[in-house]
């Protein structure tokens, strides 16, 4: 099934009305989908800790679970959400409705989780958060998606319709190969020129440059035609899994730790790299 095509048409013949225009604020919003090939490289741990950090720094800040069926960022935090991106969904609540404060003043629209139907979202379903968040969006100054690892439709969609998409990988072989299949699928099918790279949970400090100099010459090899800007990389330490059984943020808890003092470190080249722009919804839906 093309849904690549149901949703272009969806998008011209669901009667949503005239393209809205730019505010002065969302002119200024930058997005940013976090994306991994491989789970469990703790990408939702860095995405909370990167809101964190960007709230600190007085940037309002939204997280937007987009593991769908899968989501779990809220149990990092400690929340309980009443209502779910799912909800958003079924049309029984609006995004507005279904926001959640997180520690440091962050928001976060958390996704459900064992709900299989939402782990291939439809057409119709992707033009509903489409519709919602561009109400949202305005009072943000970063929206942060957590997306699902891998190389599903709903990992294609979201990070197509942010500008910027970060991987997160580690020092394994194996994460190392499926963040490269990540960027191959976009850049391949989806036409996605630009990447952004962290390497999460390393020894030492060289060791995030050998991945990120690995990733670059195997793409240039096997001619992706890809740009990788190397974001940073974040230390392997105690404080990390402690905060995640404390269901607590480790930039939070252990604002000196290595691994805390690297996310802060990536938070500052993300306010001075990213570039301001509306969610690109159009590079699913035109």
């Amino acid at each position: 099934m093309d849904q690549a095509g149901t949703l272009r048409r969806l998008s011209r013949g669901m009667g949503r009305g005239p393209v809205r225009e730019a505010s002065s604020h969302s002119a200024q919003l930058r997005g940013l989908a976090v994306a991994s090939g491989k789970g469990g490289v703790g990408k939702t741990n860095t995405v909370a800790n990167l809101a964190l950090a960007l709230s600190r720094m007085g940037k309002k800040t939204l997280v937007f679970d987009a593991d769908m069926g899968l989501g779990n960022i809220h149990i990092l935090l400690g929340l309980v959400p009443r209502h779910t991106l799912q909800h958003v969904i079924s049309g029984e609540r609006s995004m507005q409705e279904i926001l959640i404060k997180g520690p440091g003043g962050i928001d976060v629209l958390p996704a459900g989780s064992g709900a299989r139907q939402y782990n291939d979202l439809n057409g119709e379903e992707m033009l509903i958060l489409k519709t919602e968040l561009e109400v949202l969006e305005e009072k943000y100054d970063y929206v942060l998606f957590d997306i699902g690892a891998g190389i599903s439709n709903n990992v294609m969609y979201f990070c197509s319709a942010v500008e910027d998409t970060a991987i997160i990988t580690s020092t394994e072989p194996t994460s190392f190969a499926d963040a490269y299949a990540v960027m191959k699928v976009l850049s391949k099918e989806y036409n996605k020129r630009e990447f952004k790279l962290i390497v999460n949970s390393v020894r030492k400090a060289g060791e995030g440059q050998e991945v990120y100099n690995r990733l670059s010459q195997v793409s240039d090899r096997f001619g992706l035609n890809i740009r990788i800007d190397y974001l940073g990389h974040i230390f392997a330490d105690k404080s990390v899994p402690d905060a995640v059984r404390k269901q607590r943020l480790f930039t939070d808890i252990y604002p000196t730790s290595e691994a805390s003092i690297c996310i802060h470190n990536i938070a500052r080249t993300l306010t001075e790299t990213l570039s301001p722009s509306d969610i690109e919804w159009g590079r699913i839906f035109a």
